[in-house]
């Protein structure tokens, strides 16, 4: 499997709203952060936690890709999110990093 095609599962666990499935893509140091900033989820099981929070407090949380680049170990995938059915989408710049067929960052330029 690609790196793309990996980005493009996690984005496809991410809608099914299983961190268990996310996660098992992802480094065990892996985390996500601001693009250059803060870490926002650290590690794999902060990931995990992370994730499951923010689908209690969003059940109804969805991306759309809308473009997706594969250069090296990197993947960039311009990403369209919904938090609910009625809310006003935002579009996000997701920066994955990889190391091997591991996803070890996902940075956010938003």
């Amino acid at each position: 499997m690609s790196r793309l095609e990996i980005a493009k599962a996690m984005i496809g666990h991410y809608n099914a709203q299983d961190a268990d499935a996310y996660v098992a893509l992802m480094t065990q140091d892996a985390c996500e952060a601001g693009y250059r900033g803060a870490v926002v989820r650290e590690g794999k099981e902060g990931t995990r936690e992370g994730l499951k929070a923010m689908f209690v407090q969003f059940p109804e949380n969805r991306a759309e890709i809308q473009a997706g680049y594969e250069l090296g170990d990197y993947v960039v995938l311009h990403e369209r999110v919904w938090r609910s059915k009625d809310a006003e989408p935002f579009d996000v710049i997701a920066i994955y990093s990889f190391e091997g067929d591991k996803c070890s960052r996902v940075e956010f330029v938003r």
